[in-house]
């Protein structure tokens, strides 16, 4: 899945080396000459300043999750169910971000990953996995691939400036309060859309897919959660509009892309207002999505089963389909420690799941709490609850033995999937934390025959 991570400090070249670098991209037209001019005046001594501004930018990240099921019980399994039994699970992953300034507001961005891991019933039985960070080509041998590489392009409106700190994917540069800016190329629709900084990164905080982004947000990516598109971005006096078209994988759930862009896509509209309650901010946003792919829908896979005595199988009537959806959400920081979150959304639910999770719809919500109040500012802990859902035709697809991208106990006596997560981050030390985390879930996979499941786990995180 597409992830997010917390700033690091600006890499700083050798004076005597990025010079000649700097002159090498001018000359190529990579670089603003501003760029090449303030490295020259740095060597020669003009001006005040220590450090020279470095054309690049060089982060990197890597995180081991280990987590352990307790065996549970259950009336029935199916084909597609979480085993019953104890199972233990892991993953990790590893990302480099190559930055590189280009013209002015321009900069881009490669980012080399290897994964690997096992994941509990090959991710099959709930609609929250237990582990962001694993997805459906998850295997025991190291997997390199492109996770992005993408141009951003910055244009200032005015409204005053502010600063932009050295992060993943993210040079620090001053920019206009009022602005646009355009991504274009391989990234993730999660790297712009529905960015909530109190649960959205299994990296650091919640491991549960439930608290990804909204769970019936059904958003255009390859299995690993990446993609190839464009997104716009205005981003304005206390309100923002994004507007981004992406591919859609070839099958659902695959790893390869269908590169008909205007025949199958994935189109995603959100709107945010920024506001304060006590002088603390504030963020409500509207998500609104719509994906066109060759889709099998419930209801025709339920009646060709009727006609043809077999069981539904939406790969049976696959053709050309729409699906939609909505999310609200609400960020409130509370203090300097304390922040919440509350999504609610929905998709109609009528075809299978393309390209996340089998959630229908969900009300989710959560809180990330530093740990200045005991003296360690750098710990966080976080506590989250979502209750995922799923519409009418999915229930009685399952109830009548078909099998979804995620689910199929082979029956369905249906419950809502109802999920808590507690996490502790412990910061061992600038670069390097640890997190125990429990999950509780009752009704695994919608099923109330089967259940309440339990995930013990820890995680490793480091960053520079």
């Amino acid at each position: 899945m597409s992830c997010f991570f917390p700033p690091a400090a600006p890499q700083r070249l050798r004076p005597s080396f990025a010079s000649c670098l700097a002159a090498l991209l001018l000359a190529a037209g990579l670089v603003s000459p501003s760029a090449a001019q303030a490295q020259e005046a740095a060597e020669s001594g003009q001006g005040a300043v220590a450090e020279v501004e470095s054309p690049f930018a060089f982060h990197g990240q890597t995180t081991y999750i280990w987590q352990r099921k307790p065996s549970f019980g259950a009336a029935y399994s199916g084909e597609n169910s979480l085993t019953t039994d104890r199972a233990k699970s892991y993953s990790f992953t590893a990302t480099l971000d190559l930055g590189l300034r280009l013209w002015q507001g321009a900069e881009f961005h490669f980012n080399p990953e290897v994964a690997q891991g096992v994941p509990f019933s090959e991710l099959h039985g709930v609609g929250g996995p237990s582990n962001g960070e694993l997805a459906k080509t998850a295997s025991t041998n190291p997997k390199f691939y492109r996770a992005r590489a993408f141009i951003r392009q910055t244009w200032g409106l005015g409204g005053g400036e502010e600063k932009l700190e050295a992060d993943f994917n993210q040079f620090d540069r001053p920019v206009d309060r009022q602005r646009v800016v355009l991504t274009a190329g391989n990234f993730g629709v999660l790297d712009v859309f529905d960015q909530n900084p109190y649960g959205s990164d299994p990296r650091t905080q919640f491991m549960n897919w439930s608290f990804l982004t909204h769970g019936s947000f059904d958003y255009a990516a390859d299995s690993r959660g990446y993609n190839w598109g464009v997104s716009v971005e205005y981003i304005g006096d206390g309100w923002s509009a994004r507007l981004g078209r992406f591919l859609q994988p070839l099958e659902s759930n695959g790893l390869e892309l269908d590169t008909r862009m205007f025949e199958h896509y994935g189109d995603v509209l959100e709107f945010e207002k920024r506001y304060q309650i006590a002088g603390r901010p504030g963020q409500a946003r509207l998500l609104l999505w719509r994906n066109k792919a060759k889709m099998g829908a419930f209801n025709d896979a339920i009646a060709f089963g009727l006609a043809n005595n077999v069981t539904p199988d939406v790969a049976d009537v696959r053709r050309e389909h729409a699906k939609v959806g909505v999310g609200l959400a609400f960020l409130q920081e509370v203090n300097d420690s304390v922040g919440v979150f509350l999504r609610a959304n929905w998709s109609d639910d009528k075809t299978e799941t393309y390209a996340f999770t089998e959630i229908g719809r969900q009300v989710a919500g959560g809180t990330t709490i530093k740990g200045t109040a005991w003296g360690r500012p750098k710990d966080e802990v976080g506590l989250g609850v979502a209750i995922n859902m799923l519409g009418a035709s999915h229930r009685n697809y399952l109830a009548a033995g078909g099998l979804g991208a995620f689910l199929g106990d082979g029956a369905l006596n249906y419950g809502p999937e109802q999920v808590f997560e507690i996490y502790y981050s412990f910061a061992v030390w600038k670069t390097l934390s640890l997190s125990p985390d429990f999950q509780y879930m009752r009704n695994p996979g919608y099923n109330r025959d089967r259940g309440p499941a339990k995930f013990i786990g820890i995680r490793a995180h480091a960053e520079f």
